[in-house]
């Protein structure tokens, strides 16, 4: 019987399994460390360059609305200083009638309030009727106003402390000042939208005070003295909480001890400056959502070892169902954290949704003056029909009456189509333009007018060609704008004993149409499209519907003309870039 070595007698083939398991451990712990510190440090500086241009996106939004809002304004006081019940009212001293006038404009204009003073600077109308009586002679708006001839801007504070932004302009009559017209553009309503998410935003004047900001305690001061005096608890505090830690980038500011991203971006207005501050937090969330399921994944993948092991030992099988245990407890916290930062992430789009929609509506208010007054043109018509079938219903024809109910839920079905285009305005520009057939706008339009055309016994004349006119736009637009057109031709028709309208499409180089009427035409050619402008008497309308519709041309790229016919009657002239096959083809 041999003796042989006692290492003789060993299986090595356990030992050297073992040691495979060791090794394969520890490579793939190496890999995973390596992966995840290459992923967290690849996907922090990704993820940290999109939050960035997030926040200068937002930031270009915020001086794009702020600019449009002040622009908007700045007309203003141009039309209102020619306005003539305005200056009546400055020459006779009778105001009477001024408040009143000045508040039919405030909700059409979208302003904070309007004051009209006389020369001594006493405000004699205004939109807030508290202010009436008091005197603004001393103040720079009302003073720089009286020196200039054009509209100025002006930055002053209230008796609160609040910044104000007033347009002002004089009233000349004869050569002379009679007064002052100042409005006051609400700039405040941006920073309840800008306070709509984490960031925090401002907006500093030429010398870096601050004039509007998401934190009240900010205005009035400096960028430094705010920051210096903003407590480590406060609602920016709250907001500006472990940004840096996880970041390669430099800080761009530090609050109370904190890394912020800071991004500042110089508006086209007088030197204004918007600075906006930007937490690191959905960095870390991003990052922290892809690091864990490599976790899991490596996890698996370490189960996945300790299960094959298990098969040469039933000592090791135990242990690897163990740990399998502690690996599915794991991969179930994994999964937990994992949805939580997906309903993060959620929430975060909701978010960013939600102030892409109040950007748009914040530009709803240059619609106003339009869409009323084009809501005016249905409204008549449905109540005709209402008469119409009224009389109908009492001679016992309860058939025609119903043809008349049927157009009465065309035209409610045409205001909901009209009131549909301030979404079109919510963001300037040709994206959401159409071919569009002229010839359908022709006979949309006169169907809208035939209540008034019936009634009034008006012979139509139209000349319409058989191949479709289109030009690139948006119809409900270009039918206000023939509406407009006929309205002004009937109204122009009254005093004619068989009055007539013609109507003539023509395709060229453009597409031209003209409207033409016999009534006693046009004796100032020269101011018919200006705003406010009206021969018709008072309560019958302000002298929008020319101005609305030469603007609307001009936004579609054409032009209105107007000019008195040959022998009798005006002729209106609506010329647009006619859409060929190559450019529809391309479209």
């Amino acid at each position: 019987m041999s003796n042989g070595p006692i290492h003789d007698m060993i299986d090595p083939r356990p030992v050297m399994a073992s040691w495979l398991t060791r090794v394969a451990l520890l490579l793939i712990v190496v890999i995973a460390g390596v992966t995840m510190y290459v992923t967290n440090s690849f996907l922090t500086d990704r993820f940290t360059e999109n939050t960035r241009n997030r926040a200068e996106l937002r930031l270009a939004l915020y001086s794009g609305n702020l600019v449009s809002e002040l622009r908007r304004n700045a007309i203003v006081p141009q039309l209102l200083s020619k306005d003539p019940a305005l200056i009546g009212a400055l020459n006779s001293s009778d105001f009477s009638q001024s408040t009143t006038r000045l508040i039919s404009f405030v909700d059409e204009i979208g302003a904070a309030s309007l004051l009209l003073m006389d020369e001594t600077g006493r405000v004699v109308a205004a939109t807030d009727r508290v202010r009436l009586g008091a005197n603004y002679r001393q103040s720079d708006f009302f003073v720089n106003a009286q020196r200039s001839n054009v509209t100025l801007f002006t930055l002053t504070l209230d008796e609160a402390g609040a910044h104000r932004f007033v347009y002002s302009r004089k009233i000349e009559n004869l050569g002379g000042t009679i007064g002052v017209i100042a409005v006051e553009v609400d700039l405040r309503k941006f920073e309840s939208t800008w306070a709509g998410i984490s960031d925090a935003v401002f907006v500093t004047d030429s010398e870096g005070t601050v004039i509007l900001s998401t934190e009240p305690r900010w205005r009035g001061q400096t960028e430094a003295q705010a920051l210096a005096g903003e407590p480590v608890s406060g609602a920016i505090g709250r907001a500006l909480q472990v940004t840096n830690d996880w970041s390669k980038a430099p800080a761009d500011a530090y609050f109370a001890g904190e890394a912020v991203m800071r991004m500042s971006s110089r508006i086209p207005f007088r030197g204004w400056t918007m600075t906006s501050y930007t937490t690191y937090a959905s960095v870390r969330e991003k990052v922290n959502a892809v690091l864990a399921l490599e976790v899991m994944g490596f996890a698996i993948l370490i189960a996945l070892v300790f299960y094959l092991s298990s098969r040469k030992s039933a000592v090791r099988m135990a242990l690897v169902q163990r740990e399998s245990v502690e690996l599915r407890a794991l991969n179930s916290r994994l999964q937990r954290e994992i949805a939580e930062r997906e309903r993060m992430q959620l929430s975060l789009e909701v978010a960013e949704q939600s102030l892409a929609q109040s950007s748009k509506l914040a530009a709803l208010g240059e619609m106003s003056a339009a869409v009323s007054h084009e809501l005016n043109q249905p409204l008549a018509a449905m109540r005709t029909y209402l008469a119409g079938a009224r009389l109908l219903v009492a001679r016992n024809r309860p058939e025609e009456a119903l043809s008349s109910f049927q157009r009465i839920d065309d035209l409610i079905s045409r205001m909901g189509s009209i009131t549909k285009q301030l979404k079109s305005y919510a963001r300037k520009g040709g994206d959401e333009f159409r071919p569009v057939n002229m010839g359908d706008c022709v006979s949309s339009a006169l169907s809208m007018m035939e209540p008034q055309l019936r009634q009034r016994k008006v012979k139509i004349g139209k000349i319409v060609p058989d191949q479709p006119v289109r030009v690139m736009g948006d119809q409900v637009r270009v039918e206000q704008v023939l509406i407009n057109l006929l309205r002004n031709a009937l109204d122009a028709t009254t005093s004619v004993a068989e009055p007539e309208i013609e109507i003539l499409l023509a395709a060229g180089e453009t597409a031209t149409l003209t409207v033409r009427d016999n009534g006693p035409g046009i004796e100032d050619l020269d101011n018919l499209f200006e705003p406010f402008y009206t021969t018709k008497a008072p309560g019958d309308g302000v002298g929008l519907g020319l101005a609305i519709s030469s603007g609307i041309i001009s936004d579609l790229g054409g032009r209105l003309t107007a000019r008195n016919g040959q022998t009798e009657g005006a002729v209106f002239e609506v010329q647009l870039p006619i859409l060929n096959e190559d450019i529809e083809a391309a479209e």
